[in-house]
């Protein structure tokens, strides 16, 4: 067996308390600029949707920003806008997040913000359907006037043919078109608590000054009870191989693609995501990975390939490779040449030299984040948003230098099997 020494760790100076109202605060000092990124992770994200009722935490999220008692519809943002800040929002199938970046000086004022609406959120009538057919515009522009959204519904309803990731983020449009007031409310009570959100503060900052001004404002909201529970579905094992295709005439490059579930870093054993991690990179990884090499430029089939893995979610993962055909070549012969560089991949595995590359690629884009504070702030929630720990985000660099040649071999040949596999396949009209 090969082995490999690890060497790096991410050089962060985090540190995080929990309030007594069961709120967690992470502080990431970062003295560089007079700036301060504040954001509020809640552990619930589109797959913790009841059921029947699809879109409802992206529905909320856009409801968070219709005002409370105190603060009323847009004043806030007019507020942040003075300041020179930005804000905005975002919901995932495991989290939905609120930030602002504001000069330092108003860091206490984004905390009373954010404290206010958490507990205090109006639900008037008047907002809710406007906001509702917001949301169904925001389907009709992001996936029926796109085709490549198209496929990439279907593809992932058929990877995840149980569990709730299979269905998207912002919802079935007949399951929006029913969503009340007091759905929203109910899984508003539910999920914005204190005990089951994270506040992350970065920039120009210290602990001190963040827990004194975290327990002035979210302090003040009195404790619910233990944080609720996520009740999912549990996703089978793949038995078959299967395929979608969708051909529309607004397709003008076609496209490939092929994913298989996984562990993720919290399911299963967690040293495998780690070696998923650099199969992917290997792959798919730019312009010197194996399937751009051989897709694109020894056989001229492709016009791009890359595969990623997203190994940071609760129950399972997904790995991914796309590809796409230059002109003038049939997508068989793509399919049949991605088939062959994928068999070879599992039947030799990386050389060395393609492993150390990866491990340095990876390993320096997550040193490379300590250069924004924004990014170590969402790398720092989103981690611990799933069930991940301070020290598992400081350690990622040297578990992934840890990771041997032999254990990347095993972990592509137990998971990208043909049999296992969702392929997807994006065509012009014929």
């Amino acid at each position: 067996m090969t082995v490999h020494t690890p060497t790096a760790r991410l050089s962060v100076p985090v540190e995080a308390f929990r309030l007594a109202n069961g709120l967690d605060v992470v502080v990431v000092p970062d003295r560089r600029a007079p700036v301060v990124t504040h954001m509020v992770w809640y552990r619930n994200g589109s797959a913790d949707d009841p059921a029947g009722k699809s879109g409802i935490a992206h529905f909320l999220e856009h409801l968070m920003f219709k005002g409370t008692a105190r603060w009323p519809a847009g004043e806030f943002s007019k507020i942040v806008a003075g300041y020179g800040g930005q804000e905005n929002a975002f919901t995932s199938f495991d989290y939905t997040a609120y930030f602002q970046r504001v000069p330092k000086e108003h860091l206490r004022a984004m905390m009373d913000y954010e404290a206010d609406r958490m507990t205090g959120l109006a639900f008037d009538e008047s907002v809710v359907a406007p906001e509702r057919d917001v949301v169904l515009e925001e389907r009709r522009m992001r996936v029926d006037a796109d085709p490549a959204a198209q496929l990439g519904e279907e593809f992932s309803s058929a990877l995840f043919v149980h569990h709730p990731y299979g269905t998207p983020i912002i919802g079935w449009e007949h399951e929006i078109e029913g969503l009340t007031r007091d759905d929203a409310f109910t899984y508003y009570q539910r999920f914005y608590t204190p005990e089951n959100a994270i506040l992350v503060v970065a920039g120009d900052t210290d602990l001190d000054e963040v827990r004194t001004l975290a327990e002035a404002t979210y302090g003040q909201i009195a404790a619910r009870g233990q944080a609720p529970v996520r009740k999912r579905p549990a996703e089978p094992a793949p038995r078959a191989a299967r395929r979608v295709s969708l051909s529309d005439p607004r397709v003008r490059q076609p496209s490939l693609r092929r994913g298989w579930l996984t562990p993720t870093y919290l399911s299963g054993d967690r040293s495998e995501a780690f070696a998923l991690e650099l199969v992917a990179d290997i792959l798919g990884g730019g312009t010197t990975s194996r399937l751009y090499r051989q897709l694109c430029v020894e056989q001229e089939l492709a016009a791009g390939a890359s595969a990623y893995f997203m190994g940071s979610m609760v129950d399972r993962a997904a790995f991914q490779m796309s590809t796409s055909p230059r002109p003038g070549i049939d997508m068989a012969a793509l399919e049949a040449g991605l088939d062959v560089a994928l068999t070879t991949f599992l039947a030799d595995g990386p050389s060395e030299i393609e492993l150390s590359r990866a491990r340095t690629r990876l390993v320096a884009e997550t040193i490379f984040a300590r250069d924004s504070q924004s990014s170590l702030a969402r790398i720092f929630g989103a981690s611990l948003a799933v069930g991940e720990t301070v020290e598992d985000v400081l350690a990622w660099p040297e578990r992934i230098e840890a990771v041997t040649r032999e254990a990347v071999i095993e972990a592509a040949r137990r998971y990208l099997r043909p049999d296992r596999s969702v392929t997807g396949l994006l065509l012009p009209a014929a």
